[in-house]
């Protein structure tokens, strides 16, 4: 068995052996806890028949534990100067390859036919660079890749708002967007101490598990997610106000907008927060014909 990467000694004998810098720009900061990593990477069920894509491995913490869990290991990394990094810390593992690239432009589906062939099984299980996360996990929803779902460290605040539930001060936009495709849960806490260097915020762990179909059918996804959005936009605000502030020509169809509330069966004076993905998913239908025609 190799040498965990992810111990404090180790990470400061890889980065002065390399001559590395923390790239703040970047949110870099490095796991120096290998019981951590164990957990992160037992949240997705790996076997050797699963392959596993990580975003932004850094030096190989990560990487090296899901190497040797899963069958192959398909990573992205943005920053050129942790290729060599990289190519030494994972030297004693073949099953391993690194695309330099940015996730949020890369063509996923590409990598995932050339370098996964032949897996069923594909979980993202990254430790995401917490500036970019959201655009990262819906990136990877919205392209609908053959993935079995998500198994990622963020901000903890960002994990409270993606698993929250209606009526709660974390719910918004985000919980329902990533809701509706997942079956989101906080599985684990992470304290700051287990990052060089550490950063100024608490992280969690969150596994997201990809339905079979959407949790609610809509007749316009995009215009669903428009509504959604749009009932956020002012949190002290009613639904209605909201509405007619986000949807375009919102004010002039007020009275459109609460003939469609009505039909929905929902109070114009309630707050976005209050209502259900479901709730959502019949109001935003209501609505399509009057901004869609």
């Amino acid at each position: 068995m190799n040498k965990d990467i992810a111990t404090p000694i180790r990470t400061q004998q890889i980065m002065a052996k390399h001559g590395l810098t923390v790239k703040k720009s970047l949110g870099q900061n490095f796991l120096i806890d290998p019981n951590i990593l164990r957990k992160i990477v037992g949240k997705a069920n790996l076997t050797k028949q699963s392959a596993a894509i990580e975003i932004g491995p850094g030096i190989g913490a990560l990487t090296e534990h899901l190497a040797r869990d899963a069958g192959k290991v398909l990573a992205f990394e943005i920053d050129q100067r942790l290729l060599p990094v990289l190519a030494d810390t994972l030297s004693p593992y073949d099953n391993v390859s690194i695309i330099h690239s940015d996730i949020l432009k890369a063509d996923v589906r590409a990598a995932i036919e050339s370098e996964l062939a032949g897996y069923d099984d594909i979980m993202v299980v990254a430790n995401l660079p917490y500036y970019v996360t959201t655009p990262i996990i819906m990136k990877l929803l919205l392209e609908k890749l053959p993935i079995r779902g998500l198994v990622v460290m963020l901000q903890k605040e960002v994990a409270e708002r993606i698993t929250a539930k209606p009526g709660t001060k974390a719910y918004g936009s985000l919980s329902i967007a990533i809701q509706y495709y997942t079956e989101a849960e906080m599985a684990l806490t992470v304290p700051k101490t287990v990052f060089m260097p550490q950063p100024n915020v608490d992280s969690a762990v969150i596994r997201m598990i990809k339905r079979t179909e959407p949790i609610v059918k809509v007749i316009d996804e995009d215009f669903f997610f428009t509504v959604t959005r749009g009932s956020f936009v002012q949190r002290r605000k009613t639904i209605l106000n909201n509405l007619q502030s986000a949807m375009p020509n919102g004010k002039e169809k007020k009275e459109l907008i609460l003939k469609a509330l009505k039909e929905a069966g929902i109070d114009p004076a309630r707050r976005g927060e209050t209502l259900s993905i479901q709730e959502f998913g019949l109001l935003s239908d209501k609505l399509h014909p009057y901004f869609k025609e």
